[in-house]
């Protein structure tokens, strides 16, 4: 015990430095909230369903709340039941037994209602994709969750930042208003 902590205070603390933010990335909270407003012309709801996943992609989302991002603030909420959401954020490997459940919750999930698919392994099947067919099914998941419901935006990752979510959720958003 005592050679370790000899070692410790020989070699002192050694850490990288940590990146520096990238402009480009930050967004600009007064249009992100303008476009929110015009194309849905209210808060956005989101439900956050976790599929099957490694919970990569949730500790993601949930980082969306914290101070720095402040999803709030843009006028995005996120909401306990799928009849009050109007979008999913739907995370993993559509697991066999949450298939018929996430079915449900989109059902549920009044029109017009987005989808956006998190991370690789809901975007593709990742990792749980055995053979490589590309669509992640296997024995135990089904795969992607466009196997199961209709996605309207992938935001890829393992697991994506969450500037990549924000951007992926004003993606879909965007990408709904000029379908009408």
């Amino acid at each position: 015990m005592y050679q370790i902590i000899k070692q410790i205070l020989r070699t002192g603390i050694r850490t990288e430095t940590p990146p520096l933010p990238d402009r480009s990335l930050r967004l600009n909270e007064q249009q992100i909230q303008q476009q929110i407003l015009q194309h849905l012309g209210r808060a956005l709801a989101i439900r956050h369903v976790d599929a099957g996943s490694c919970n990569g992609c949730d500790l993601e989302i949930h980082a969306l709340n914290n101070a720095y991002y402040n999803i709030e603030g843009l006028g995005i909420q996120f909401v306990a039941s799928p009849r009050h959401a109007d979008m999913l954020l739907v995370t993993g490997p559509v697991s066999r037994h949450m298939a018929i459940a996430l079915k449900r919750t989109y059902d549920a999930t009044p029109e017009p209602k987005l989808v956006v698919a998190v991370g690789d392994c809901g975007c593709t099947g990742g990792i749980f994709s055995p053979d490589n067919s590309g669509d992640g099914s296997s024995y135990a998941s089904c795969g992607k969750i466009s196997n199961v419901i209709p996605v309207d935006v992938a935001v890829p990752g393992c697991p994506p930042t969450p500037t990549a979510l924000v951007q992926g959720i004003l993606a879909a958003v965007t990408t709904n208003a000029q379908k009408k």
